[in-house]
């Protein structure tokens, strides 16, 4: 009956529709409600969908498309900011999830060879997943977004290393074979860095420029080029995530970049679909239930162990608590590359079906939970936040882009500069106004400060970070964001601050303006409907003659 693809597809579309519609009503994530679907229409349970090749298909575009989409954002202005500590995250984590772990799987028994590949499938996190989660939670752009995406690629390198180590300590008769794969593989990265950078620098502007003339041709070849740089780092010997995203980078200096990626996003999102399907699809449920307890061990290792050793090194490079922490728990879980590496390992023969069992179970326990981990990353901070000190050097450095003004009022303490936020600080500014600027992307602040603003880089979702605001010198605080959470959280923060000036905020309707009226602000701001009110009375002002006069 499920034979027909098309059929198969339309039964994987409808149930994953219904599973999302009842995962929004328990207030759930959607993708923790996508890989359940997908084991419920797997081989373990209805066995309605398995895992053909379209579907396999739909899932490698998906992510091909998400990784452009993440490369398309970080331009190489961002990769020097955030390089250092993402290589030094990256590889800190590793190095301390595969030694701990291993001797981990040591005490619980397991032989030498089982321990390692155990140790090495705790070290990487899904790219995947963790990206998607910063996107709807729109993370990407803040700063502790640009290093956990950072240190994902550079998981992602590694991992690539490990997989061509294995494969060819399996095919290899003596060591020499292992040397000249390593030797290939840094010659092909280096290769491929070579050709993103002439790309760069010679060809991709002017070829969008002219491609530009026609949308659908435009959005035709970023989809394209999406794919064939998928394809490129696969042929490389490299994955699929590593060579998109590098495609998304030869994009990002573009001015086309913005369009680009707002317009792929939709595509993006319908195809991941397919790969939470495939990933909950593959869990072998069969294979679980002796592993509970040993699963539970590892699971709650990579819950906080991961974590703990981000926020130790980027607390040590200078970061704050509240930064490591965000970016600390984007790696507390396993990859889909951790399920590729146990099924290497019985290939090999190095593996047998129990450690994939265990290893399964610790990649569902830990991308399940950590998945509301990271949705409701803020609210964890908050309750953990005075524990977290330990992780905080007593000057962060890296977050004081900018020296706020020791003396004289602020008229404006503006919050966001978005579209909105900075016409309305070029505006003020050519007024004569004494403004500061707060900004969480760190990019927007930098290309502020080189304006000539007063601007520093924070995230007023933060209470401690408002609390470091001259609040007792500021006429106005005036908040762009138009999030209706956010803006509360704001107030919230500076009513506790005792803050007696005057507040602005934004809003996105009336409803919300009426809202944000009863949480006592002083003027509500609503971008669009109030610059078509002024628009309206430059064209007719009130006092325009009328058509009888």
């Amino acid at each position: 009956m499920y034979d027909n693809v098309f059929l198969q597809i339309g039964i994987i579309l409808g149930l994953a529709a219904a599973g999302g519609i009842l995962a929004q009503l328990l207030r759930q994530p959607l993708i923790v409600a996508f890989i359940a679907v997908g084991i419920l229409l797997g081989p373990s349970v209805l066995g309605i969908v398995a895992l053909s090749s379209e579907i396999e298909l739909f899932a490698r575009l998906g992510i091909a498309l998400l990784l452009f989409v993440v490369g398309l954002k970080l331009d190489l202005h961002i990769i020097r900011t955030v390089g250092p500590v993402a290589l030094a995250s990256g590889l800190g984590q590793v190095v301390f999830t595969s030694v701990i772990g291993y001797l981990i799987a040591l005490i619980l028994g397991y032989s030498h060879i089982t321990a390692v590949y155990i140790a090495v499938a705790l070290t990487f996190s899904s790219t995947i997943i963790i990206v998607k989660l910063l996107s709807d939670k729109h993370e990407v752009d803040s700063l502790h977004g640009r290093i956990a995406v950072g240190f994902l690629i550079v998981q992602d390198i590694i991992v690539v290393l490990v997989m061509i180590s294995l494969t060819s300590f399996g095919q290899a008769a003596d060591g020499a074979s292992m040397g000249w794969e390593a030797v290939m593989v840094l010659f092909k990265g280096m290769l491929m860095l070579l050709v993103v950078a002439l790309l760069i620098r010679y060809i991709m502007t002017s070829l969008l420029h002219r491609l530009a003339h026609s949308l659908e041709l435009l959005m035709l070849f970023a989809i394209a080029w999406a794919v064939l740089g998928a394809s490129a780092g696969d042929a490389l010997g490299f994955s699929k995530e590593v060579g998109a995203f590098l495609a998304g980078i030869t994009i990002a200096s573009t001015p086309y970049r913005e369009q680009v990626a707002a317009r792929l996003v939709s595509l993006r999102d319908f195809l991941l679909l397919f790969f939470f399907i495939e990933l909950g699809a593959a869990l072998d449920i069969g294979l679980l239930g002796a592993q509970v307890g040993s699963a539970m061990v590892f699971s709650l290792f990579v819950l906080i162990g991961n974590p703990l050793i981000v926020m130790a090194i980027m607390g040590y490079m200078g970061y704050r608590k509240r930064t490591g922490f965000l970016a600390g728990l984007t790696v507390a879980q396993i990859s889909e590359f951790s399920l590729i590496l146990a099924a290497l390992g019985v290939s090999i023969g190095h593996l047998d079906q129990e450690a994939v069992g265990l290893i399964t179970l610790v990649g569902l326990v830990t991308i399940s939970i950590s998945t509301y981990m990271i949705l409701y990353s803020h609210n964890l901070y908050e309750r953990l936040s005075p524990w977290l000190t330990v992780f905080e050097r007593k000057v962060t450095h890296r977050e004081l882009d900018s020296p706020i003004e020791n003396d004289g009022n602020i008229d404006i303490l503006l919050i966001g500069l978005g579209r909105f936020g900075a016409i309305m600080a070029e505006t003020l500014r050519d007024r004569g106004c004494h403004l500061l600027a707060v900004d969480f992307d760190p990019e927007i602040v930098q290309r502020h400060i080189r304006d000539g603003y007063a601007v520093n880089y924070g995230d007023v979702e933060d209470p401690e970070f408002i609390a470091t605001l001259p609040l007792q010198r500021a006429n106005w605080v005036v908040s762009t964001v138009r999030d209706r959470t956010i803006n509360r959280m704001l107030l919230h923060g500076l009513r506790q601050q005792g803050y007696t000036g005057k507040v602005a905020v934004a809003a996105s309707s009336r409803y919300e303006a009426d809202l944000l009226n009863e949480y006592g602000v002083d003027k509500v701001l609503i971008p669009y409907a109030d610059a078509a009110k002024e628009a309206a009375e430059r064209l007719y002002p009130i006092s325009a003659p009328s058509s009888s006069d």
